[in-house]
């Protein structure tokens, strides 16, 4: 499965660098939990919705909490691309994604299949065309969800900056060095696209995106 960013805009390649460190933490306080256990917690009800924590390379991590603007993005993202999703996709808003050492909960996800495919199981990187975070408060651990997502193969990986209305963009995921091997800048005016198949792309305006100040 192939996906192409193709923006509409000539961008800048970004110089920002990945935080090196990753999720790790002290020695005396490390614990890696695999997914089948963090899953088993669920299971057993030690671990329950309203702990809102997702597994980050083992680590039980808690999620950052949403303001109005996030929600609101997500839902823009729903609304747009949910008009232009072509059938044999679907998708998925905060759910699981399954990798190796991880279930992130991206806040949206364009995965191959329709509502049947991932009723007994997460979808995988394989899997999917495109993963979005939407950040504000959470924009480092959004960049340090890089190589999680570059190891589990997805596509292409978008980071919505709210903060500095950028939208990060990550494409050709390599997957041993943990890292995507294309990183561009997008701001506003200009679009982003998706290219799912020939004839099916999803396309985003940024203005639209990225409203000015007081909209």
């Amino acid at each position: 499965m192939s996906s192409v960013i193709s923006p509409t805009i000539a961008p800048a390649i970004a110089t920002v660098e990945l935080p090196a460190t990753g999720f790790d933490v002290p020695p005396p306080t490390l614990w890696r939990f695999s997914v089948e256990e963090y899953e088993q917690l669920g299971r057993l009800g030690v671990l329950t919705e309203d702990d809102n924590v997702e597994l980050l390379e083992g680590l039980i991590v808690k999620k950052m909490t949403k303001n109005p603007v996030h929600d609101w993005t997500i839902d823009f993202l729903n609304a747009v691309f949910s008009q232009q999703l072509p059938p044999g996709w679907i998708l998925r808003i905060q759910n699981a994604l399954r990798t190796h050492d991880s279930e992130p909960e991206p806040d949206v996800v364009v995965a191959i299949g329709d509502f049947t495919s991932f009723r007994r199981q997460h979808p995988t990187g394989e899997q999917v065309s495109l993963v979005i975070e939407v950040a504000e408060s959470s924009l480092d651990q959004d960049w340090r969800k890089c190589r999680i997502y570059a190891r589990a193969g997805v596509p292409v990986y978008w980071i919505v900056d709210l903060n500095s209305a950028w939208l990060e963009v990550f494409t050709q995921p390599n997957r041993q060095a943990g890292e995507y091997e294309q990183h561009v800048r997008l701001a506003a005016p200009g679009q982003a696209t998706v290219q799912l198949s020939d004839t099916a792309p999803l396309v985003i305006d940024l203005q639209q995106l990225f409203p000015p100040a007081g909209e």
